[in-house]
């Protein structure tokens, strides 16, 4: 079973880490898991006034924080996994990946933002269970 894991650095991200592991741990066969960051892009006034090299490094960084929890977490137990980051709007960047890479399963965590708030701020988790054809499992 091939995993995309997709984090965002936050506490939910941990979580669903952690599912991950769970799912790892207890599979028929030995899962392929993708620990995957889609880093937002930046406004093209302010890539072009930071300049290539340091816009790269803006994204990497970005990248790094959001996936050190979840990184740190499979690291403990033991899982192994491959990492990768891509400059994307996000929902749309993991509903790419997905598709590109073949993976079975998509693990994500929840804010657990209400439905209101949800319209209001938009969630990535509902547009991605919404634009993908491959199951999604949303860790709250």
């Amino acid at each position: 079973m091939k995993i995309l894991l997709a984090v965002d650095g936050s506490a939910a991200s941990t979580r669903a880490a952690r599912e991950t592991i769970r799912l790892f741990e207890h599979g028929a066969e030995p899962a392929r898991i993708t620990l995957f960051h889609a880093d937002a892009p930046l406004m093209k006034a302010v890539a072009i006034e930071l300049g290539p090299e340091a816009a790269a490094e803006y994204h990497a960084s970005n990248s790094r924080y959001a996936m050190k929890g979840a990184r740190a977490a499979l690291r403990r137990a033991g899982v192994p996994f491959v990492e990768k980051a891509v400059v994307a709007d996000p929902a749309p960047g993991i509903v790419r990946e997905a598709k590109a890479g073949k993976y079975d399963l998509i693990v994500m965590g929840s804010h657990g933002r209400t439905a209101l708030q949800g319209v209001l701020l938009g969630s990535v988790t509902t547009k991605v269970i919404a634009q993908t054809e491959v199951p999604v499992l949303v860790v709250r």
